[in-house]
């Protein structure tokens, strides 16, 4: 879940409640990711009172080591959206033994993470 968080955009201040999902789906067996999608869901009221502003998802890969080797980044999203932030999609690769993450952020300040370990 994405907590609640406050950040200024556009000369306003806008207070993102609770309630948001940053959503991570990775398919492909192995070291070789098929595609990988992320995107941010919001339930219930959330969906019409959050507002995200200058947004971009990341899909940072790191090795065993925990050392980041790649980061695929989504375009910069410069307008606001209600309820949502459009998704992220990559396609196949191969990749090292380590994870695969998807990270949000939300006018220049990363706000979640979720991680996807790969074995081989």
């Amino acid at each position: 879940m994405i907590g609640s968080f406050t950040y200024s955009a556009g000369g306003l201040t806008i207070k993102d409640p609770a309630g948001c999902f940053l959503t991570h789906a990775v398919s492909g067996k192995g070291l070789k990711i098929n595609s990988q999608r992320a995107g941010v869901d919001c339930a219930g009221p959330m969906a019409l009172a959050a507002k995200f502003c200058n947004t971009r998802i990341e899909f940072p890969y790191a090795d065993t080591n925990h050392k980041t080797y790649r980061v695929d980044k989504g375009p910069l999203n410069g307008s606001c959206t209600t309820g949502t932030v459009p998704m992220l999609s990559k396609g196949a690769k191969t990749v090292k033994a380590g994870k695969t993450c998807a990270q949000l952020w939300v006018n220049g300040q990363r706000k979640a993470v979720q991680c996807h370990y790969i074995t081989k």
